[in-house]
């Protein structure tokens, strides 16, 4: 029969978002709350709401992606890249709107090292590729610092440590202190901002040196001085700096970039300041060395001198006078015999000149070279002349010559010359000229008639 006929089963009808949900809530009820994955970061991306989406694969070639929300990642110490191996720690769900089953981290770990030591050593690297740990950098220590800075919380045991040590070495040292926060969050740039401060305060306070530290912990509570706020706060300080931070197995990126390290707080107090008693040693072993030496050059000098007043000068100081006096007398009667013996040569010498000049009378001889040069400048004026009305006789045939070559020796017989002004050329046929062409023409004696073209016939 027909109603008895068997009905056939009705299947369910579910829009998109429904079954998504419906997904959704069987993935809660399948799968474990929370779950760790041990994957390699593939497609790593950080968004500028500092949210992170990455994929997860292994190497069977399984990939998932995940997201990590801003929140959460601002707890990663170390940089996330492809190809890092990690461990994340998180659960699954549904993106209901791209219809999307995701992995949502709330904690990632480096697979293998522990997420701290990561994070160290590449900030280690990185900070040591830019040249913050280079040798070259770091500045010597001032020997005998008078206000020395403290950077560390006012209310730790560490600038109790530091005070202790430095007034027990060097009672005149004074101390300012730069209150700030040594773990937690947000330390590492309290830390940097007090840096900031004593180099701002460095002339004021007239500051030698800046201790940066804290006493021991755990790595974590140590972790502000790894980050890069602190590590480039000290590389940029104008004062010398002293990292102290935790205790001598402890090493941190401000130990690397700091002008000198301290394994502890009360090891920077010795290291920046000296031990007056020692100080105060060296000063009383110089005073005795200094007094032995000052003595023994006492004793030489009277020694010398005793040596010298015994010596023949001071026991007859007039001697070496007398005996230059009597060389100066011995001289002047050797100076005066020399100039007679020359006086007499010269004059004998002067009186055979004088016998030769008489002989070959000068004055007769003079006359005689006054008549040739008189005949010689007769001479020489005929000729002058003779040169001088031959030139001026070719020059009057030349004037001559040009004169009659001058196109203006026309004008005079009542010709003139035609310029045409426009052109600059002269006038030798009308084809040459145009009607309003501006024409000079020149007269005899350099005269000038100017004329405007009305017609050219």
């Amino acid at each position: 029969m027909r109603n008895m006929a068997k009905k056939k089963k009705k299947l369910p009808v579910f829009t998109v978002s429904q079954l998504n949900n419906l997904i959704q809530v069987s993935l809660e009820e399948a799968l474990p709350s929370r779950m760790m994955l041990r994957g390699e970061i593939s497609n790593w991306k950080l968004h500028s709401s500092g949210h992170c989406y990455f994929s997860l694969k292994d190497p069977g070639g399984g990939q998932i992606r995940c997201v990590m929300w801003a929140s959460k990642f601002r707890t990663v110490k170390f940089d996330c890249e492809n190809g890092l191996a990690i461990l994340a720690t998180g659960y699954v769900d549904v993106y209901v709107p791209g219809g999307q089953y995701q992995f949502y981290a709330e904690k990632l770990e480096p697979a293998g090292i522990g997420d701290l030591q990561l994070a160290f050593e590449q900030m280690r690297k990185r900070l040591q590729a830019e040249g913050l740990f280079d040798p070259a950098h770091k500045r010597a220590l001032p020997k005998y610092p008078v206000a020395i800075g403290v950077v560390t919380s006012r209310s730790g045991a560490a600038v109790v440590d530091i005070a202790d040590s430095v007034y027990d070495r060097w009672p005149c040292a004074k101390l300012y202190v730069f209150d700030a926060p040594v773990q937690g969050e947000g330390a590492s740039g309290k830390i940097a901002a007090a840096i900031q401060k004593a180099n701002r305060m460095r002339q004021h306070l007239k500051l030698d040196i800046l201790i940066v530290g804290r006493g021991g912990g755990s790595r974590e509570d140590l972790w502000a001085f790894n980050e890069e706020p602190v590590a480039r706060a000290i590389y940029m300080s104008k004062i010398p700096v002293i990292s102290a931070v935790g205790h001598e197995v402890d090493v941190t990126i401000a130990d690397l970039v700091a002008d000198a390290r301290a394994s502890t707080p009360t090891q920077a107090g010795v290291i920046a300041v000296p031990d007056y008693r020692e100080e105060l040693h060296k000063i009383y072993s110089l005073k005795r060395r200094l007094t032995l030496n000052v003595r023994s050059q006492l004793q030489h000098g009277q020694n010398r001198l005793l040596t010298v007043l015994a010596s023949r000068v001071f026991r007859s100081p007039l001697g070496p006078v007398q005996v230059a006096a009597q060389r100066v007398d011995e001289l002047a009667i050797s100076l005066i015999g020399v100039l007679k013996t020359q006086l007499g040569q010269l004059r004998d010498r002067l009186e055979r000149f004088r016998g030769c000049i008489q002989t070959i009378e000068p004055t007769r001889l003079v006359s005689s070279q006054n008549i040739a040069i008189h005949r010689f400048s007769s001479r020489n004026q005929a000729a002058i002349m003779k040169i001088l009305s031959k030139n001026q006789l070719k020059l009057t045939a030349l004037e001559n010559r040009l004169s009659a070559l001058d196109p203006r020796s026309v004008l005079n017989r009542g010709y003139s010359i035609t310029v045409n002004e426009r052109t600059g050329r002269l006038l030798t046929d009308v084809e040459q000229v145009q009607v309003d062409d501006r024409l000079m023409t020149e007269l005899a004696k350099g005269q000038k008639v100017h004329s405007r073209v009305e017609e050219v016939d």
